[in-house]
């Protein structure tokens, strides 16, 4: 049997006589920049994370720079983050000047340490951008706090977490601007390269939609250096028709992942990440741990299974990071996490015989250590 990670072909097979015809009529009213479902998948999109305003951009990282960009963020400021995330996070901070400060995860959640944020705030501190991983939030009420009693700004990069609520509210509706990537594998994927700012700041809104198309107030009239950061319309079609879907892709989501649960309980030495009692969770991913994630992969992967590895390099290790200074073992627990955990096969698309084969497949491997 053959279990793909994602299985993007059979979510188009699904929706292809909506979604076919939303792109049809782009190319017949070959309005390509900008057109009218930008602006109506901003509004939808918006109002899907109870925010007033959407700003629809070309990446998940350009949501990320021009968040910071609309804030002011440069050269001396510092941004906090957290550590067990992908590499965008920080690049996001970097492409605007400033420094990423890095911060230790929760090692049941995943998500940023909420203790460990304050012995990171510095005068420079300008930023906490929490991420809420794999799709659960991270604690946002204890971030709010430190942030007020900080005087600190926002930004969540919801990148994994389309429609997770944080104690009944949106994730994304809850700092000052919320980010998120609309990469095809995303829970809500365009097909390409896609992303959103939104907010409930309409002068922040106003400059992000500015900042993504160069700058410009109208036409011609450039107040300030921006970029071309627009969000295509052929994308915003085709993501209009698939927010339509997602509240139902990520029931059946969490459907899988309970099933995954049930199966896995008890077999060698997996853990399964925790759910924390504050956050719905939408299941970007379905993430284990082993100590023995490497030889795992290798036999599911000869069995017909895909599976991955986030993040299998920390952030702080990577060369692209190496000015930051940071050493080996200066956060623990997303060293540890980058050599344990293993993403199975999770999209709304699996069946109940696949996730069967796959934890089979898991039982065997074990049972003939």
């Amino acid at each position: 049997m053959q279990v793909p990670f994602v299985d993007l072909q059979a979510q188009y097979r699904a929706i292809q006589d909506e979604v076919n015809p939303a792109i049809q009529q782009v190319l017949n009213q070959c309005n390509f920049i900008l057109g009218k479902p930008v602006d109506e998948f901003e509004q939808e999109f918006a109002s899907f994370v109870n925010t007033k305003y959407g700003v629809g951009l070309s990446s998940g990282l350009d949501a990320l720079r021009l968040a910071l960009e609309a804030m002011d963020v440069g050269a001396g400021d510092e941004v906090i983050l957290p550590a067990n995330t992908y590499i965008a996070t920080a690049l996001g901070v970097s492409a605007v000047g400033a420094t990423p400060v890095l911060v230790d995860c929760h090692p049941r959640t995943y998500e940023i340490d909420v203790d460990l944020i304050e012995a990171a705030i510095t005068p420079r501190t300008k930023v906490l951008m929490p991420v809420h991983l794999t799709g659960q939030a991270a604690d946002m009420d204890a971030i709010m706090c430190i942030a007020r009693k900080h005087g600190l700004r926002v930004v969540e990069d919801a990148a994994q977490a389309h429609g997770t609520l944080c104690n009944g509210q949106p994730v994304g509706s809850i700092g000052d601007i919320g980010c998120f990537s609309f990469y095809p594998g995303k829970n809500l994927g365009a097909y390409g390269d896609a992303g959103m700012t939104v907010t409930n700041d309409p002068l922040l809104a106003e400059r992000m939609k500015r900042l993504r198309n160069y700058g410009q107030r109208v036409k011609y009239e450039h107040i300030e250096k921006g970029l071309n950061a627009r969000l295509d319309t052929i994308q915003a079609a085709v993501l209009r028709v698939k927010l339509r879907h997602l509240p139902e892709w990520n029931r059946k989501r969490l459907e899988h992942a309970d099933q995954y649960q049930e199966l896995l309980t008890g077999v060698g030495d997996i853990v399964v990440q925790g759910r924390a009692s504050y956050s719905t969770h939408i299941y970007h991913l379905y993430i284990i741990e082993t100590s023995q994630r490497d030889e795992l992969q290798k036999h599911l992967n000869a069995k017909g299974i895909q599976t991955g590895i986030h993040y299998p390099i920390p952030i702080h290790l990577q060369q692209a990071y190496a000015d930051l200074h940071y050493a080996r073992g200066a956060f623990p627990v997303a060293e540890y996490l980058a050599d344990k955990m293993l993403s199975l096969p999770m999209s709304p698309e699996l069946s109940v015989e696949q996730i069967t084969y796959v934890t089979e497949e898991i039982k065997a491997f074990f049972a003939a250590r």
